[in-house]
């Protein structure tokens, strides 16, 4: 359905595809009822589906290759955003757009020949083309592409990278893992400990705090806690940088404490994406950074965050109205993220529309808590629900080796949902208002995942699409409530 959409919308004239894998994904009713002049060429030869390969009509005939004098300001892209809610927008990025990015990305985070990226992230995510390879062919490093996301583990020992770009969700599984491991009262306290001295000595280095005497520590609980988890990325990480979505401030400090030097940013693929990012100088992991060079930022109406700068977009494509409610007449982008500013950093503090409205007109912002409840391992996965409704209410994708340890089915009865999930849930939501409290939840066994059109590419659900594909289970948490 998106990639008929976006064939339809962008009037694509040459589709590239990998083989036939990609080729029987679009026999489906959109895409064949697209327009008959579309050309597809495969990467690997399809036989008997009279697609042309790639090699065939590159290097058959013998030619000069052309070149073309192109202006900084053409269109160089449309990236269609993998927004969470409603019809994807495409976002025309022009070739000063994208280069002015990756190189002012390197001005605030050095890069060097010598290092080593893993890729991981969709290609088609404009923070891993800006920044996962733009950047590094500026910087003449080398990029090695991970098999998938399952293989992650296994590729960070393999690759051993010294740069990655990642999503929050990575870390987040990594903390729940982590997390499961510590089952023994004497592994967690030392883990705790090993987390506060870090902690601590990483605010020391930053000149938020002084000295103390237990810094003494750090040594061995570097040797018997931190090296090994940071064996576990490969061992010779250098910078993480994390964007895309919020990190939860638990999952940031956990492995900022253990020695990550995990710098969190900010951008969005109209603004070509970054605007901002911390830098190992100054690194606050509550905030998402300092403006890249040439970036001007302010807080406008209602606390928005808007942008100005070389990486603001050219527009929507082929929807002018679109463009002129997100980019206003003197060239701010307005983001649609409340911010304030405080010594330079930036901090999102929620979204302008993502507010869920009890019938009580009671309001809360779902993604925070959503963030909550999946600091618990058993959570994989989490949506709360109530927009319009008398209570709140969840839908969780449970771990399933966390599910098992716990006695938890696959099809939790109502004992296990009273007794230990809503119990977990209520936990987490501690320290939210009282309203904020989730009083019915259902499990669903399906992950979530990009392939089943319910994740964007980084790794966000779609709410929408979650919202309609379980509306029937949604409705039965509220039978009975008008």
């Amino acid at each position: 359905e998106s990639v008929a959409y976006i064939l339809d919308d962008a009037d694509v004239k040459l589709l590239l595809i990998e083989g036939a894998e990609h080729w029987l994904a679009l026999q489906t009713e959109e895409c064949v009822a697209l327009r008959p002049e579309l050309l597809v060429w495969s990467m690997v030869p399809i036989p008997g589906s009279g697609v042309a390969s790639l090699a065939e009509m590159m290097w058959a005939k013998e030619a000069e290759l052309q070149t073309a004098a192109v202006e900084p300001w053409a269109l160089a892209t449309i990236v269609y955003t993998s927004g969470t809610t409603g019809k994807p927008k495409g976002v025309m990025l022009s070739h000063y757009n994208i280069l002015w990015n990756a190189y002012a990305g390197m001005q605030a985070v050095s890069v060097y020949a010598d290092d080593l990226f893993l890729s991981f992230l969709p290609l088609s995510h404009a923070l891993e083309r800006s920044i996962g390879y733009y950047l590094p062919m500026m910087a003449g490093a080398t990029v090695a592409y991970a098999r998938s996301i399952p293989h992650l583990a296994e590729d960070l020992q393999v690759v051993q990278p010294t740069v990655i770009i990642a999503v929050p969700r990575i870390f987040e599984r990594s903390y729940n893992r982590i997390q499961e491991t510590l089952t023994k009262s004497v592994a967690r306290a030392l883990f705790d400990k090993t987390v506060e001295v870090g902690w601590q000595r990483f605010e020391i280095a930053q000149g938020r705090a002084n000295w103390q005497l237990q810094q003494l520590m750090w040594p061995l609980l570097q040797r018997l806690v931190a090296d090994k988890v940071m064996a576990k990325l490969g061992g010779k990480l250098r910078i993480a940088i994390c964007g895309g979505a919020a990190l939860p401030p638990k999952v940031g400090q956990t492995f900022v404490a253990l020695g990550l030097n995990l710098l969190q940013g900010y951008g969005m693929t109209e603004a070509s994406p970054v605007v901002a990012v911390n830098t190992p100088e100054s690194n606050d992991p509550a905030s998402v950074g300092l403006p890249l060079p040439d970036v001007q930022v302010m807080i406008g109406d209602e606390d928005e965050l808007l942008v100005a700068s070389p990486g603001v977009m050219l527009g929507y494509w082929n929807n002018p109205e679109a463009t002129a409610a997100t980019v206003d007449e003197t060239g701010w982008l307005h983001t649609g993220d409340k911010a304030r500013i405080d010594n330079g950093h930036i901090y999102i503090t929620g979204r302008l529309k993502d507010i869920l409205v009890l019938a009580n007109g009671e309001k809360m912002p779902p993604c925070d808590m959503e963030d909550a409840i999946a600091e618990d391992p058993l959570f994989e996965q989490v949506i709360v629900l109530g927009d319009a409704r008398p209570f709140l209410s969840a839908l969780v994708v449970l771990n399933a080796v966390v599910a098992k340890g716990l006695g938890i089915d696959e099809a939790p009865d109502d004992h296990a949902m009273k007794k230990i999930i809503l119990p977990r849930i209520t936990e987490r939501l501690s320290c939210f208002p009282g309203y904020a409290r989730v009083r019915r939840v259902a499990t669903v066994r399906e992950p979530w995942s990009v392939e089943n059109g319910l994740l964007t590419p980084t790794l966000k659900p779609k709410r929408l699409r979650i919202l309609e594909r379980y509306k029937v289970l949604i409705d039965k948490l509220y039978e009975g409530h008008s």
